[in-house]
């Protein structure tokens, strides 16, 4: 098996939305609504500014795993004195292609393009499935993390 890791560009956008979808229904998503034109104008926005990065993996033409990272700035604190942060997501394997180190490959993909961009962290709501793979990586849990959803 001979798989190539690109950078997602403009016309696999669509390709990337949708196992962007099964990845979230996988996860448990329920909401019934048609997510794709958001996603769309996300990606677009952000993949031209640079604050959007996504490396694939491609076995032949048919991208088999995703990654992304977003990345945002906040007021610099001690553990980030740049206040620059990637947020992590879109981690995404086919099924039939997991526990082959695909997502360990493409987590050090966009691991390597934060530290380029100067982020001083990397965070992630992690799925069950994700925990181990980030764990092992060196991620650690932060039990401050919490949400409003509005």
């Amino acid at each position: 098996m001979s798989i190539d890791y690109k950078r997602l560009t403009a016309d696999r956008v669509g390709e990337f939305i949708a196992l962007r979808i099964v990845q979230l229904r996988e996860e448990g998503a329920k909401d019934d609504i048609d997510l794709a034109p958001a996603l769309k104008s996300y990606y677009e926005r952000h993949m031209q500014d640079d604050t959007f990065i996504s490396w694939l993996a491609l076995d032949g033409v048919r991208i088999i795993g995703t990654s992304g990272i977003s990345i945002v700035e906040k007021p610099p604190y001690f553990s980030c004195p740049s206040g620059r942060i990637a947020l992590l997501s879109s981690m995404y394997t086919a099924p039939e292609y997991r526990r082959k180190g695909i997502a360990s490959r493409l987590l050090s993909l966009v691991a390597d393009e934060a530290g380029k961009r100067g982020c001083g962290t990397i965070q992630i709501t992690a799925s069950d499935m994700g925990v181990k793979l980030y764990t092992a990586f060196g991620f650690e849990k932060n039990r401050n993390f919490m949400q409003l959803k509005l």
